[in-house]
Order: structure tokens, then C-alpha cells, then sequence
């Protein structure tokens, strides 16, 4: 664990579709499955696929089996739900929440 005391506000969040904009994977898009903010990193559906051996138990057969490792938030992009390009976004208060938005378009993003 790290040791800041609060993890920081991401730009990604759990359910986003995302597109891979640095690494092995560059141009990929997926869903955001897990997001670790402590750890700066994001689980991204079919995005740094590893293999990973298990042995056999009495409940559960062995195997090889794939699993999705985590990547660098910062190697992601949100993708806008109107066009479904990659944009940036920032932030602001509307109906005394804070929400997301789109620099591009302006849209607010859920």
C-alpha cells in the first residue's frame, strides 16, 4: 500500500471505455474493470493479458489460465460516448455536484 494519506481524483473510473494510448497495446479500446487509485494503476478488458499457472486443489481443476494484468493510468484516455474518440476531460460543479466533461465536445460524461 502507499503511504499517501488520500488517493488521488482519476480521470477513469470503473465501467469507462477506454482506449490504450502508450505500450505493447497502443490503440486497443476496452472496458475499465478495476481501478487501483493507491496504486495509479487501471485493469482494462483484454488489455495486458498474462498467463498465469494454477495448481490443482480438491475443489478446483490446474491449469493455465489468462488473467488481465494492470496498466498505468496514465497510458489511458477516456473515450467520448458521442464520437468514440479518445478525449481529455476536466471537471466541474453542476447542481452542486462534481461531475466529468468532455474538453473536446463539452458533454458531460457519467
Amino acid at each position: 500500500m502507499s503511504n499517501k494519506r488520500f488517493a488521488p481524483k482519476l480521470h477513469v473510473k470503473k465501467g469507462d471505455r477506454v482506449e490504450v494510448i502508450a505500450g505493447a497495446y497502443k490503440g486497443r479500446k476496452g472496458e475499465v474493470l478495476e481501478v487501483f487509485p493507491a496504486k495509479g494503476r487501471v485493469i482494462v478488458d483484454g488489455v495486458n493479458i498474462r498467463k498465469k499457472h494454477n495448481k490443482p486443489t480438491q475443489t478446483s481443476q490446474g491449469g493455465i489460465n489468462e488473467i488481465n494484468a494492470p496498466i498505468h493510468i496514465s497510458n489511458v484516455l477516456l473515450l467520448d460516448p458521442k464520437s468514440g474518440s479518445g478525449v481529455r476531460i476536466g471537471r466541474k460543479t453542476v447542481d452542486g455536484k462534481s461531475v466529468r466533461y468532455s474538453k473536446k465536445s463539452g458533454e458531460i460524461i457519467g
